[in-house]
């Protein structure tokens, strides 16, 4: 049974189910709301922003009708910032409401910027499968990255590189899980900058062991919203490193989560668990 808040927009039902997802324990997890109805498919982009930004969630994202038969929807991603092309933790949520609704988990997805989405399950993980995009443009300086993030210069183990399966991020190693929780980011100029660059967010991440990363991403404005879990950071991650990996994500935030990411040499898969926070998995 399927179960959610309503909302309306100019009087037009708007139903929203939430859920938790990529969380490290059954009670933790990246909250993504589903935004669904008979009617959203006539909202506009300026109304959907609308609702995201009142509901004030990490992200949201409307299920429209798939392009292709064998897609089961499109989705559009909202942050209360701004619109995204690619939002995997919230692609999480809309597939296990897709699954709750039809009785199967989807095979196939599209994201409203046209990304064809290959959905998959292994071991209770709901995986998405996405290819490599290339990211033009250049890193910006470590003088620049130490001043925006507020940290020293030789807290930097190798130099900032951009990469993309579909959502660019600026990723950014650190030396110490210390210094990645003693991070001060300046989120307006970080924003400003992936604006003008095309790069969604800034991502920093320390190496705790062989194949295991924790990380943390800024790419709202407000600091209250920045992220407990960022699939779109681990996909750019393994594929930036050209390796498979289980990257740690929340932990200064109280909101343990884990992302699986597996590369496979050309395309990488990325993925974790879902609940819905109505009760029971999803």
């Amino acid at each position: 049974m399927l179960r959610g808040n309503r909302a309306k927009i100019r009087g037009q039902v708007l139903r929203e189910n939430a859920f938790r997802c990529f969380g490290r324990t059954p009670d933790s997890g990246n909250l993504a709301l589903v935004c669904h109805s008979e009617h959203v498919q006539g909202l506009s982009v300026e109304r959907r922003q609308a609702h995201a930004r009142n509901l004030s969630a990490p992200a949201c994202v409307f299920v429209d009708p798939g392009v292709e038969p064998d897609e089961a929807a499109t989705l559009d991603y909202y942050y209360p910032h701004a619109r995204s092309t690619l939002c995997l933790h919230a692609s999480l949520a809309a597939a296990a409401w897709l699954r709750q609704r039809d009785g199967q988990l989807p095979a196939f997805l599209r994201t409203a910027s046209g990304l064809r989405l290959q959905v998959s399950e292994e071991g209770g993980i709901i995986l998405f499968r996405l290819r490599e995009q290339a990211v033009a443009g250049a890193s910006p300086s470590q003088a620049w990255l130490s001043d925006v993030l507020g940290c020293p210069a030789d807290a930097f183990v190798s130099t900032a590189a951009l990469a993309s399966a579909g959502s660019p991020k600026l990723l950014v190693e650190l030396d110490s899980v210390a210094r990645l929780r003693q991070l001060t980011p300046d989120l307006a100029r970080i924003a400003a900058w992936g604006k003008e660059a095309g790069v969604n967010g800034c991502y920093a991440y320390v190496r705790l062991a062989d194949g295991l990363y924790q990380g943390r991403n800024f790419n709202h404005l407000d600091p209250a919203l920045e992220d407990a879990a960022t699939g779109v950071a681990a996909a750019a991650l393994s594929l930036h490193l050209r390796r498979s990996l289980t990257l740690h994500q929340g932990d200064g935030l109280g909101n343990p989560c884990e992302l699986s990411a597996v590369y496979d040499g050309a395309d990488v898969s990325v993925g974790g668990r879902c609940c819905a926070i109505d009760g029971g998995a999803a």
